[in-house]
């Protein structure tokens, strides 16, 4: 499957136009972003139907710049956005994980809660998790010598091993790969990236 995958756009449509005419010209099966296409849920409804041109499924999570029920709202409006936080979202052998919103919260008890039923669906399918906050020690969550990400999603990742951890939120480190165990961890940035899996 090639996926191409975007994250932390916050509202500018110049960038949003680029991303969409690089989604055209490189003919991706699916669009991922992993959260803040907006800044503070501003023009929503428009900035998401800019994607309509791309003719493929959307798959997107809140950020910390969206609330889930506005992001929910707007795709619902749309038939090729699909809101996949706290959901699973399967096409043919795969199977996307969502969890959005965060900010710098090291700890989510809620998605920790969500770990064992995640197990019990993947049996044999290929996990993609999608997530804004990086997870905890990686390269990913790095900021002036501090580890500033998610213990949660990190245990997500150690226990649910996904083949691909989508992530974002932390500018500063876009387009850096990492790996837990054999999971590939990537923040695309907000130029956006094709990845086959």
């Amino acid at each position: 499957m090639k996926l191409f995958v975007f994250t932390d756009t916050h509202g500018n449509k110049k960038l949003i136009s680029a991303l969409i005419k690089k989604i055209q010209i490189s003919n991706p099966d699916i669009v991922v972003c992993a959260g803040d296409l907006t800044n503070f849920s501003k023009n929503l409804d428009k900035l998401l139907n800019m994607f309509k041109k791309t003719n493929l499924p959307l798959l997107i999570i809140p950020g910390n710049h969206e609330t889930n029920s506005g992001l929910e709202k707007a795709c619902k409006k749309t038939k090729f956005a699909v809101n996949i936080h706290k959901r699973i979202y399967s096409i043919n052998n795969y199977l996307f994980f969502g969890f959005g919103l965060g900010g710098f919260a090291e700890k989510n008890l809620e998605l920790e809660r969500l770990i064992p039923e995640i197990k019990k669906v993947v049996v044999k399918k290929i996990l993609i998790a999608v997530t804004h906050q990086p997870p905890y020690r990686t390269r990913l969550d790095l900021i002036n010598s501090v580890h500033s990400g998610s213990r949660s999603i990190r245990k997500l990742v150690k226990e649910a091993k996904p083949k691909l951890n989508i992530c974002g939120h932390l500018h500063e480190n876009e387009n850096k790969i990492d790996k837990i165990n054999s999971t590939l961890i990537i923040n695309p940035g907000h130029k956006g990236k094709i990845i086959k899996i």
